[in-house]
């Protein structure tokens, strides 16, 4: 009697795999829409924003932040438990491979802090805050004094992380011009490889 060897069914997990878009695709995209975000928030004033949009501008300004951390916990818990998904360039000096992995993890360390400074003003507050409107932060305290300091380090906290976020965008350039290493194409989309 001989046996024939069939393969086994596909576990869901490994078809649910191969249909979503790989890892790299994803950071891509995710590095692409952090850049308007970053900005925006840099320049997105109270006062600014009301001049836009009025009395719907901290509304709006709500649902552009819960797409920011929304990304900004993704694309940590990516890390936190993948990594980084690329190592620094052959052709950076030992000492610039050490900055690139700290310049990295700092930047995803501070995503993932400014997320969580999010929810503790949430949590200090003295009223239920909601996140593009709908999303409960967190169960309102009313520690009013902590929630004046947490709201001034949650401030400063992003500018620091944008300054290091500029920081980050000037090494990449200097690799791509100065080491023509393609720094730029690595997390740029194909359709934009033609101009770098």
């Amino acid at each position: 009697m001989t046996e024939t060897l069939t393969s086994p069914p596909p576990r869901p997990l490994s078809a649910l795999r191969r249909r979503l878009p790989r890892r790299r695709t994803v950071l891509k995209a995710m590095h692409l829409a952090m850049i308007p975000l970053t900005v925006w928030f840099v320049i997105a004033t109270p006062e600014f924003v009301r001049s836009i949009w009025g009395a719907r501008g901290a509304e709006i300004n709500s649902d552009i932040a819960l797409v920011f951390v929304t990304i900004c916990l993704i694309w940590s818990v990516d890390t936190f438990f993948r990594g980084l998904a690329g190592r620094p360039g052959p052709k950076l000096s030992p000492r610039l491979k050490l900055f690139h992995q700290v310049l990295h993890k700092t930047i995803v360390w501070g995503l993932f802090l400014v997320a969580v400074g999010g929810f503790l003003i949430g949590l200090t507050s003295d009223r239920m805050l909601f996140a593009g409107g709908w999303l409960p932060i967190a169960p309102p305290l009313g520690l009013e004094r902590a929630n004046e300091i947490i709201g001034k380090i949650h401030i400063y906290q992003f500018y620091a992380l944008a300054g290091i976020i500029v920081i980050h965008a000037g090494f990449h350039v200097w690799r791509h011009l100065r080491l023509r290493d393609n720094a730029l194409r690595i997390m740029a989309p194909k359709m934009l490889h033609r101009f770098l």
